[in-house]
């Protein structure tokens, strides 16, 4: 199933979505982050869902194969839309049985707080499916730049957060090799009981602790072999251009926010 993970994989495609500004595609992203939270209706959920649809198609992804990368976090959301399921109170009393008690805000909530979720996986998702790794570490560097003057450092912080973003599938492909080789040697996390399952997951950690590390490693020294010394007296080969497309694009989201707003109230 880790295999699957899609988050923090590029697909160089073709499309509308593909071809615009990564510092637009975050604030974008960003923005609507913030409107999922305020989402508290079936009908602004309406509006998020379809936006989706719509960003895919212009972004020539298919549904499925994004639907596939939520099977990683599975367990995740479901484990949410239980803990609303059974913690979460008020409405009618669905199920009432020794200490269960069910009732409909309970389910209705767990659903809400699920498709939160799953609706800003699935815009994450597609803005790095949609956007080089060197191109998101360019935006966020052009983004924080102000912050500069206040001594942060921000060509530092972006490139961790570029490296973190890309090594997400690396781990996901490391640890699906450790589970397989563990596998062969009879060991399997996949079946047994919770304490048998729990008690298999040590000896998966230790050796993907011990990958994790050694790549960091490896790239430490990569980086310093070619004299990577931060942004001190570097020049971009790949330079962000705003174009037209990336205004109107942004400027969707004044309907799109006020819309939400009006659905909210």
């Amino acid at each position: 199933m880790l295999d699957k993970m899609i988050l923090g994989r590029f697909v160089p495609l073709q499309s509308f979505v593909h071809q615009l500004d990564p510092r637009m595609k975050m604030i974008f992203i960003f923005v609507m982050m913030i409107l999922i939270f305020l989402m508290n209706n079936w009908q602004s959920y309406a509006v998020g869902i379809i936006l989706i649809f719509i960003i895919l198609k212009l972004s020539n992804l298919s549904f499925m194969f994004l639907f596939n990368g939520l099977k990683p976090i599975l367990f995740l959301l479901i484990f949410t839309l239980l803990m609303h399921v059974f913690l979460t109170k008020g409405g009618t009393t669905l199920v009432d049985y020794g200490i269960i008690n069910i009732q409909s805000q309970g389910i209705i909530m767990g659903i809400m707080i699920s498709l939160r979720f799953v609706l800003i996986i699935f815009l994450t998702t597609i803005m790095t499916l949609t956007t080089s790794p060197i191109a998101l570490t360019d935006a966020i560097e052009a983004i924080l730049k102000p912050f500069k003057k206040l001594k942060l450092p921000v060509h530092e912080l972006a490139l961790m957060m570029s490296i973190a973003l890309r090594f997400i599938p690396t781990l996901m492909d490391e640890t699906q090799k450790v589970m397989k080789a563990q596998m062969s040697r009879g060991s399997d996390i996949s079946a047994g009981t919770i304490k048998q399952r729990i008690k298999a997951v040590i000896p998966l950690l230790i050796p993907l602790f011990v990958s994790a590390f050694k790549r960091a490693e490896d790239l430490a020294i990569a980086m310093e072999v070619r004299g990577y010394k931060g942004d001190v007296g570097r020049t971009k080969y790949r330079k962000l251009d705003w174009h037209k497309n990336d205004t109107l694009s942004l400027l969707t989201l004044i309907p799109i926010t006020l819309l939400i707003l009006y659905l909210k109230q």
